[in-house]
């Protein structure tokens, strides 16, 4: 685990890497939000936080509110979150409110999931308020993967680590039954080729916002990639390069000491007035104004592009 330490501005993320305490060797761990509170300070838990692994967060009793990428989440018990690597967190303050954890890292699931359950994704569907059969479903696989992962070590290792795998897998797959979440678009079909766009876009939104350069690289012609993206999320794949652009603008805003000329360069602007511009058309915002008054400490922004 690194931290950064504050120069500037005070909410800088902390960068937490996988790390399983009880068995090193194994790609995924289960605990609760209560165990979590215990090994750390309470000022460690309020600072913000960047993953380098998938957090199921399963919340089981009380209420709250969870910050993702800029986003407020009110929960309460049968919420379901998932934050993915490389997204911006914090954990709820409300101390009533406790939930169940599975950390897994991106090489643990089964290798054979479909698209659908969307483990490769960067981004996605992060808030579910369940019905209650879908609360039951996931707490008995949950609960389930917290006994097996007890017991791992103390039989065959390559068993227990293949039994936990395809827990998990069972996990990702009901997930994936579960309807959209309200305000999410849903999918209309993925497919190989958005597919490895979402990739090559994780890879290179900080040099490259030309959707002719992405359709390029991937071998097809623009309008191919847009309709494409369209069948996918029903947005278009412009509509997806800024809104990726964007997200990490807010992120290096709030999360960093950088001036924001700092941060349009490193997200491929030659001029400060240029980035300006750009956040500004798709935030509503100056890129100043939304690091005093939008950042985490600020009001409820809008449901950020993803």
């Amino acid at each position: 685990m690194t931290r950064s330490e504050p120069t500037a501005h005070p909410a800088l993320v902390v960068d937490i890497q996988y790390r399983n305490p009880h068995c090193p060797a194994l790609g995924i761990d289960v605990g609760s939000l209560s165990a979590l509170r215990k090994r750390s300070s309470p000022q460690q838990q309020a600072l913000p936080q960047r993953l380098d692994f998938h957090l199921l967060v399963l919340v089981t009793r009380g209420s709250g509110t969870y910050m993702i990428d800029f986003v407020d989440h009110d929960c309460g018990s049968g919420t379901l979150l998932w934050i993915r690597p490389g997204q911006v967190h914090r954990y709820p303050a409300e101390p009533g409110l406790e939930a169940r954890l599975v950390l897994f890292t991106a090489d643990f699931p089964p290798p054979q999931l479909p698209a659908r359950a969307l483990v490769d994704a960067p981004s996605g569907p992060a808030h579910w308020k369940l019905a209650v059969p879908d609360a039951t479903s996931l707490t008995t696989l949950t609960g389930l993967l917290a006994s097996e992962h007890v017991h791992h070590g103390s039989a065959l290792a390559e068993t227990t680590t293949e039994l936990l795998r395809h827990l998990l897998a069972a996990l990702l797959l009901r997930i994936a039954l579960l309807p959209e979440p309200e305000g999410e678009p849903a999918p209309l079909g993925p497919n190989e080729l958005f597919t490895r766009f979402r990739a090559e876009l994780e890879r290179s939104y900080a040099t490259t916002r030309s959707v002719d350069a992405y359709a390029a690289r991937l071998g097809v012609v623009p309008k191919t990639l847009t309709r494409a993206c369209r069948q996918a999320v029903g947005r278009s794949a412009k509509q997806l390069v800024d809104a990726r652009v964007v997200l990490e603008a807010k992120r290096l805003l709030v999360h960093t000491d950088l001036s924001a000329s700092a941060v349009g360069r490193h997200l491929g602007f030659t001029e400060a007035s240029h980035f300006g511009k750009f956040f500004a058309r798709l935030t509503g915002v100056a890129p100043g104004d939304f690091r005093r008054g939008l950042g985490l400490d600020g009001g409820r922004p809008q449901t950020p592009g993803r």
